[in-house]
This record gives C-alpha cells, structure tokens and sequence, in this order.
C-alpha cells in the first residue's frame, strides 16, 4: 500500500512553511523523501533545483540542513559546543574534521546567529534539550543551506523552553539571509507569525498547501483531522480546540 499518493508541492526561495498532519499523515516520509533517505516508487523530485537520480545525492546533502531528534540521539561525542557546528560544514556526526579546524570565526558567527555564544566552550553532553535544538540549528547553518528542515524542533521541550525556542526560530526565519525552512509540527500553536505557509497532509496526500491566511482554517483543519475543530487567532499565533456538542435527547 503506497505510503504517500499524488503528492504534488512546490516550495519557492525564501518562503518559509509549516506542515501539519495528523499520526500517520506521511509526514516523516515526505521529509525522507526530500533528503534521500527515502527512494519513491514513481514520479519526480526536485530539490535546490536538481532532480533526484541525477546527480550525487551526497553533495545535494549539504545544501539541506536538518534539525531532527535522530540527529540530536546520534551526537553522543564530548565535542565542545563550537566543534559540534564545525562539524556540520562537511556534514560529519560525532568527528572532530581536521579540514575545518581553521572554522571557528565562521563557527563563532553562527553562534552568535543562534544566540549562542555563551555556549561555545561547554560540552553537547550538558546542554539542555532547548539549548540541543538551537546548536543544532546553528550546525545545519554552517554549510549554508538553501533549506533547512526542523522536524519536529519542540519535541521534548517543556512550556517556557518551547515558547523560547519558537520566539528563536521567529526571529531566525525573518532574517533576509535565512535559508528557505520547512518545519514539522503537530501544534498550530508553534506556527509563528514568521512563517508565510502551510501544507496539510491527510493520509498520504496533500489536502491543502498554500499561504498560511488562506490554508489555516477551522474547516480545512476538521478535514485534515477528521475531528470537528476550532480554529483561533490572537495576535497572528493560533490555538485550537475541539468542538463538543451536548446530546440533548
């Protein structure tokens, strides 16, 4: 039974998208289908403008950042701060590569991008969850991306570390050097004013993709969803809540 169906979406430079969906949606596939990790059946995939199948997929690897709890679990080395983003310039995990020992200015400048400068000497090893994510991010941006996936960013952050981190990624994504950012989430609430569109997926289709105003609604929400649904806005960031209805019988 294919995973992902009919899928068509075209993501342009500097636009900045959110994608929704419920558990089994396709999600993660669409993301393993954007890096390579995942190979489809049929039709074609073009990315930073070359075609899938046609060029060294290794490469193309370093145009796209992602930010991604697997990535966050396979970091387990006791590199300091500015060598876990030095090692995203060549995209190594847990080594410290000589070619990019002279990197540090560069490196010291994405920290400072991702507001962490305070960090640089402190080990991966004790960095909080929060902390972990925007490193992380400061890592992809060191090969200069022209997309940087963050999937799932807030997984495991509690209340304030999450609206902090959110408020970081508003900021990040509304500089006019930032890379063109797809993020995964299943919380309207983390869809900042920042990001200018969402995709819906519903059992491996795209139900709807567009600019946030137009695709952002309670109807096109209870379709994704399957579930009658509430959509609110305050200030342009959204909550969402589910309808109930009283038997009256």
């Amino acid at each position: 039974m294919p995973i992902l169906r009919n899928i068509s979406w075209e993501v342009q430079k500097h636009q900045q998208w959110c994608m929704l969906g419920a558990n089994g949606s396709g999600k993660t596939t669409l993301l393993g289908v954007l890096t390579a990790y995942v190979t489809p059946t049929s039709g074609a995939v073009r990315v930073c403008g070359e075609e899938y199948g046609k060029f060294d997929w290794r490469e193309m690897r370093k145009r796209i950042g992602i930010v991604s709890s697997v990535i966050s679990q396979r970091m387990d080395k006791p590199l300091t701060v500015l060598e876990t983003v030095k090692t995203g310039k060549n995209a190594f995990l847990n080594y410290s590569d000589p070619s990019v020992a002279d990197q540090n200015e560069r490196a010291m400048d994405i920290l400072n991008e991702v507001e962490c400068t305070h960090l640089a000497e402190r080990s991966w090893l004790k960095l909080s969850q929060g902390e972990k994510q925007r490193v992380l991010i400061g890592r992809a941006l060191m090969a200069e991306p022209e997309l940087l996936i963050l999937d799932e960013p807030c997984a495991g952050l509690d209340p304030v570390a999450r609206e902090k981190f959110l408020q970081f990624v508003n900021r990040l994504i509304q500089q006019p050097e930032s890379p063109t950012v797809v993020m995964v989430t299943h919380h309207v609430e983390e869809i900042m004013p920042g990001f200018s569109h969402v995709i819906l997926l519903k059992n491996g289709k795209v139900k709807l993709a567009g600019k946030k105003p137009e695709v952002l609604t309670s109807q096109n929400l209870s379709e994704t969803f399957g579930e009658d649904v509430h959509l609110d806005s305050y200030q342009s960031r959204y909550s969402l809540s589910l309808q109930k209805f009283t038997n009256t019988e």
